[in-house]
């Protein structure tokens, strides 16, 4: 599996899923650690996100297309 496999499969999900998370963290009021770090984990996840969405995709193999066109 390469780089870019992993992150369409796990990275990009996971940054979306951390900002899902600090978002309920931070609008929760029973647990006081988890709403102090609630907006950090958001920024954190916002970060990764950006990242992770900046890397392309593997480009698909030209073979490929040509002979499903035949």
């Amino acid at each position: 599996m390469t780089f870019r496999q992993m992150n369409a499969k796990w990275f990009e999900p996971l940054a979306q899923w951390t900002m899902i998370a600090g978002l309920i963290f931070l609008c929760q009021p029973w647990v006081e650690v988890l709403h102090r770090y609630g907006l950090t984990i958001i920024i954190l996840g916002l970060i990764g996100f950006l990242v992770t969405s900046h890397i392309p995709p593997e480009p698909e193999a030209a073979e490929e297309e040509e002979e499903e066109l035949i």
